[in-house]
């Protein structure tokens, strides 16, 4: 009988940065790989994460064994209560026991922690889902705990890099575990599925000791307060931190939920060990120096309600920013998010903070992700016959298959995949076979599925601003009572008033004209739109969203 296809299939993370997930299958068993989000554009007003569409999840629960994660970075666990709460059964959830605590965290605040069956993992244990067989394998990354996922079958084995550098002397955590790699790659690798974002980068990407050596500099050199912030879940950057304050002889404050979150887990899980007295509350900061104190901040993305840009404009109920303050910006801007990161650090400056970031001090971060020599070395590491580039844009895609041709992986052997896209994997071939429902779902604070006509409609105010029409109408007659009274929020033009007062007359002329009995509510509401509309139109080239409200009496 002729062996099952792999089937890899991504749901986010390839031709984009962000949103991380992919389905592996093998006949009837099927796996989950990650659950990540992604932030919005700078255009979809309103929409606070973007997830991958898991309609194909939820169209195969019966198939679905578990979830398995790779580490704790919200690009791939951020979007797990979403898909537990659309499936409303309980799935196991396989990771590392630092990326369950911080998942769980999550779960608590949505509410869904019945739906999760949290199963730690254990390197060198394999864990067995039907027909596939998977084994945890200890990577450097930039939080700790994080692992490659190697599935095996009887068509072969596959990897699964997740995130993942060659930093044998990472602060926290376990190095990469070379050897298990090796062992696994003489065994023979059918596919490998390697993150590929910073494959533009030559040599190999520091390790995390050069950030410990420029933070202390830099913590020791501040006449001031300093305010630190890097992403929610960086523990090993937090630890890294405490612990040159506390060499300094600084106290520590945590600043925002998301990293306060994160610092309880990490202390309760034993991932962070500050000294005794090293963290202290924000209340017991203000009778020290501000010499004597450093502040660590959520908002390292510029996220307009995270503490550092409430710092930043003024608005943070404990903290204000002062002359002298020392801003560091440990971290990197996501993709779509430099913007918003660049106004937070310009509003900084702007009270007289000191900020420094990536583009004025070298090696204030470093990046988690393994550059083009360590792409290399993965891949001679392991030796697949094929490889899918996952979690990167489609240049950095097209860049790994470049580099993997020079490995001796000719290009057809490497498999450049879209979103939806379903990729069989045998022993003789790799290629696309077919599609999957597939996209990204908008999420507007708890409410799933945005849509495009509403983010349209959301642009319109945000450009010419809404215009409501209020009418009263005598329901037996139709005769027009009261109004029409045009208020005006966000339109702007010039003469102002003279156009409103013209609208009003041009309303008052077509229902004039065409009511006679009973008003009908529905004919009066599209009337006054479609003839507001093309008047404001027609006057000023505008489009202001329309609103009419009549009303009956």
């Amino acid at each position: 009988m002729a062996r099952q296809a792999f089937q890899v299939v991504p749901l986010g993370g390839v031709g984009e940065v962000g949103k991380n997930s992919t389905v592996i299958r093998y006949g009837g068993d099927m796996l989950l790989v990650d659950a990540g989000v992604m932030f919005p554009a700078e255009e979809m007003y309103g929409v606070d994460l973007v997830i991958p569409d898991f309609t194909y999840v939820r169209q195969n629960m019966g198939s679905l064994r578990a979830i398995l994660l790779t580490h704790a970075h919200e690009d791939h666990i951020g979007a797990v209560p979403y898909v537990l709460h659309s499936m409303g059964r309980k799935v196991p959830i396989y990771g590392s026991a630092l990326t369950l605590g911080i998942l769980n965290a999550k779960l608590k605040e949505f509410g869904v922690t019945k739906l999760a069956d949290l199963r730690p993992v254990d390197s060198g244990q394999v864990y067995r889902f039907g027909k596939l067989e998977v084994e945890f394998v200890p990577v450097s990354h930039s939080v700790p705990d994080s692992r490659s996922i190697v599935i095996s079958s009887p068509m072969g084995t596959i990897i699964m890099t997740g995130d993942f550098k060659f930093d044998q002397t990472p602060v926290a955590g376990a190095p990469t575990d070379i050897g298990r790699l090796r062992e696994i790659g003489e065994r023979g690798v059918l596919a490998l599925l390697s993150d590929c974002v910073r494959v533009e980068r030559p040599g190999r990407t520091p390790s995390e000791q050069v950030v410990s050596e420029t933070l202390e500099r830099v913590i020791r050199e501040a006449p001031g307060r300093v305010i630190l912030t890097t992403f929610a879940s960086n523990i090993t950057r937090f630890e890294q931190v405490i612990r040159i304050a506390n060499t300094l002889g600084r106290k520590v404050a945590v600043i925002g939920k998301s990293v306060a979150d994160n610092v309880k887990v990490a202390q309760e899980l034993g991932y962070l060990r500050p000294p005794a007295g090293a963290i202290v509350s924000t209340r017991e900061t203000r009778g020290l120096p501000l010499n004597q104190v450093l502040l660590l901040a959520a908002g390292s993305q510029g996220e307009p309600t995270s503490a550092l840009a409430r710092m930043a404009v003024g608005d943070h109920p404990q903290i204000k920013i002062v002359r002298g303050d020392t801003v560091v910006v440990s971290a990197t801007p996501v993709p779509g998010n430099e913007e918003t990161v660049t106004k937070t650090i310009d509003n900084l400056f702007r009270r007289g903070a000191v900020v420094l970031y990536r583009d004025t001090v070298s090696n204030v971060h470093v990046s988690g992700h393994a550059s083009r020599d360590e792409l290399k070395e993965m891949i001679l590491l392991v030796r697949p016959k094929f490889c899918i580039p996952l979690h990167g844009e489609y240049r950095h895609m097209v860049l790994y298959q470049a580099l993997a041709s020079e490995t001796g992986i000719p290009p057809e052997r490497v498999v450049l995949s879209e979103i939806g896209d379903v990729v069989e994997v045998t022993a003789e071939l790799a290629r696309k076979k077919g599609r999957v429902p597939s996209g990204s779902v908008l999420v507007d604070g708890l409410t799933l599925g945005v849509t495009q006509a509403l983010l349209r409609e959301r642009g319109r105010l945000a450009e010419d601003g809404v215009l409501v029409a209020a009418l009263a109408v005598d329901r037996e007659t139709g005769r027009i009572v009261g109004g029409p009274d045009l208020l005006s929020r966000g339109f702007v033009c010039p003469n102002e008033a003279d156009i409103l007062k013209r609208g009003r007359a041009q309303i008052l002329r077509a229902l004039t004209r065409q009511l006679r009995g009973e008003a009908e509510y529905g004919f009066i509401v599209a009337k006054v739109k479609e003839v507001l509309s093309k008047f404001i139109y027609e006057q000023t080239r505008q489009q202001p969203l329309i609103l009419p409200v009549v009303t009956e009496v």
